[in-house]
């Protein structure tokens, strides 16, 4: 029985990535770490950069954080370098990660448009696919309606999307600061796009957006979508937990800092990787409040 002025949420329905994300933040704290074995960070473990390095350093991190962290976010593209081999790895890395309780965020940009974009949405939010994940990075510069396929897959298996709008790059601020010609600028546009995808939503919406976290004020830009808000450049790329309120303001709570360097540097120490995760973990709580 629904109480009245209320309605009942399909239980059949998977749980939206939202949800899932907002109650895995609260209780491990807000973090995402990286998982990026390009050739240095492999050399750095005394790992050779060939298939087996990368299937013991992604193992090592996922045996490491998957029953800590929020979310785990493997770069596709330096598991993709080593062809049918690599894409076995990432396969069993996001399989294990899930498994031990961490949300997966494939960070492969993917964009594109229409059959090729349903193909992508297939390989990645389609849950019988075995690179299946709880979100997908992607990129809005075809058009953002472009990326239908993906928000409609999405939605159905419950996984999310964080969609490019302002990164830390500062190639990209040629696009994404440009000003269309109703005179909002390109990343004020995705962000209101995602406003309205994400409309109603509770406690938090499935489709974020990355902002760099090295980007300083961003007051001139309303990051209040009612998603996530992927924040790449916590650690070796200079920004702080505690920078995050001034970057963020009244967002910062949906803020999901990522840390790739400065956890992975500690490894292959497993001790010592989640000593670094936990440790900024705390450091974001502290300073998001």
């Amino acid at each position: 029985m629904t109480a009245p002025g209320t309605t009942e949420r399909d239980t059949t329905a998977p749980e939206p990535f939202g949800l899932r994300l907002r109650r895995a933040m609260d209780a491990r704290g807000p973090l995402c770490v990286g998982i990026d074995p390009h050739a240095s960070l492999l050399h750095a473990w005394g790992l050779d950069d060939d298939v087996a390095g990368l299937e013991r350093f992604s193992r090592t991190v996922v045996e490491a954080l998957a029953d800590r962290v929020a979310v785990l976010k493997p770069q596709s593209a330096f598991f993709e370098r080593f062809g049918s081999r690599g894409i076995a790895v990432l396969e069993r890395t996001v399989t294990e990660a899930r498994q031990a309780g961490a949300l997966v965020v494939m960070d492969a940009k993917r964009g594109d448009i229409g059959s090729t974009m349903d193909a992508y949405a297939a390989a990645f939010l389609d849950t019988g696919s075995p690179l299946f994940s709880d979100a997908l990075t992607v990129s809005p510069y075809l058009g953002f309606g472009a990326l239908e396929p993906a928000l409609t897959a999405a939605t159905a298996s419950g996984s999310g999307l964080f969609v490019l709008a302002l990164t830390s790059n500062p190639e990209g601020q040629e696009v994404q600061r440009a000003v269309r010609a109703d005179g909002s600028s390109v990343a004020a546009t995705v962000l209101r796009h995602l406003a309205d995808r994400n409309a109603g939503a509770e406690p938090l919406g499935s489709f974020g957006a990355v902002v760099g976290a090295t980007l300083g004020d961003l007051s001139a830009f309303d990051l209040a979508v009612n998603g996530p808000l992927l924040a790449p450049g916590i650690g070796a790329q200079g920004a702080t937990p505690a920078d995050l309120p001034a970057v963020f303001g009244d967002a910062v709570r949906n803020v999901v800092p990522s840390v790739s360097r400065g956890v992975l540097r500690h490894g292959p120490d497993t001790t010592g990787l989640r000593n670094s995760a936990i440790g900024f973990a705390d450091e974001v709580r502290s300073a998001v409040g």
